[in-house]
């Protein structure tokens, strides 16, 4: 490897944790906390049992689905996903999701679903 690009690559090394988070927004039955690592928006979000996009997250982003696109680890809770052209995911702690824009998502059960999305999440529960 090239000395000046290893010596970059150290100069950016970046520790971030959740429970000191860059940002954090709050919505019903929800709550969203985001780091900044390496110009990139990494979001922790925790739904609590009842939580449904189109109840909770539509009033604020004022679109008919959910138009962020997510790639996410599912960490614990389930969660129940419906694109707008039907199909339906339940994802599962251990899953790993990938959500193009157009979709809804509720809380199965009575445990919070907690995920962690390397996408989607620079506007998530934004309002505009």
């Amino acid at each position: 490897m090239n000395t000046q690009v290893a010596s970059t690559l150290d100069e950016r090394a970046e520790l971030k944790a959740f429970d000191r988070p860059d940002e954090i927004r709050e919505f019903p039955k929800g709550r969203l906390e985001l780091v900044k690592v390496g110009g990139a928006m990494i979001g922790r979000a925790v739904f609590q049992p009842g939580w449904r996009w189109s109840e909770s997250v539509k009033p604020i982003a004022r679109t008919a689905s959910c138009e962020a696109p997510h790639f996410q680890y599912h960490v614990s809770g389930i969660l129940m996903v419906r694109m707008d052209d039907g199909t339906e995911l339940e994802c599962r702690p251990g899953d790993v999701s990938l959500l193009p824009s157009g979709h809804d998502a509720w809380v199965v059960g009575d445990e919070p679903a907690v995920v962690v999305d390397f996408q989607g999440m620079v506007d998530y529960a934004r309002g505009h």
